[in-house]
């Protein structure tokens, strides 16, 4: 039995859950969010808690009940406080600034870089080397937050780039000044 599949998901006040067959629909503060699960799983509400049930034992139906648990859960997390993602920028001279609401970056090419948001992200910038992606969806925050990463991603020598927060960048050692083959 899925451990997370298992777990219900509790509705925050201010949220609303509508079940239609295989369709979620959840609408909160910050936005609304539906999507279509597999016909595997079921989602039944009770009071105030969602709970997501798979029809039958079979091995596509155990991979797909802790998924679309989890999917449901961020969807209900989303629209209730949001999710946000930070990246950190590293090196001489690359910075980043909003303008309106496109997310601009100066990153050592000889144009400047600039992002345009989906429906429903927002940019901020701290200190020109931090950048905050905000939104309710979790997948487009994280799709975005990758797309600004692969502009310039972190390289393993000096590590310069835009990197997640908190993320490790192994370093290599470079070349020594030794004599090389004759």
């Amino acid at each position: 039995m899925s451990r997370i599949g298992k777990r219900p998901i509790t509705i925050p006040a201010k949220v609303q859950v509508t079940i239609d067959g295989t369709k979620v629909l959840v609408k909160g503060p910050k936005g609304e969010l539906s999507r279509d699960l597999p016909v595997n799983v079921t989602v039944s509400q009770e009071g105030e808690t969602l709970q997501v049930v798979r029809k039958d034992d079979s091995r596509t139906s155990r991979q797909l009940h802790g998924l679309s648990r989890t999917l449901v859960a961020n969807m209900v997390e989303g629209v209730s406080q949001g999710f946000q993602r930070r990246l950190e920028i590293q090196g001489v001279g690359y910075r980043a600034q909003v303008q309106g609401r496109n997310l601009v970056l100066n990153m050592g090419f000889s144009h400047q870089v600039n992002i345009e948001p989906p429906e429903g992200i927002q940019f901020a910038v701290e200190n020109n080397t931090n950048v905050i992606v905000s939104g309710y969806d979790k997948e487009i925050v994280g799709n975005t937050a990758a797309k600004i990463r692969a502009v310039r991603p972190p390289e393993p020598y000096k590590g310069k780039g835009i990197r997640y927060a908190g993320e490790v960048v192994r370093r290599k050692a470079g070349k020594t000044g030794g004599k090389g083959k004759k």
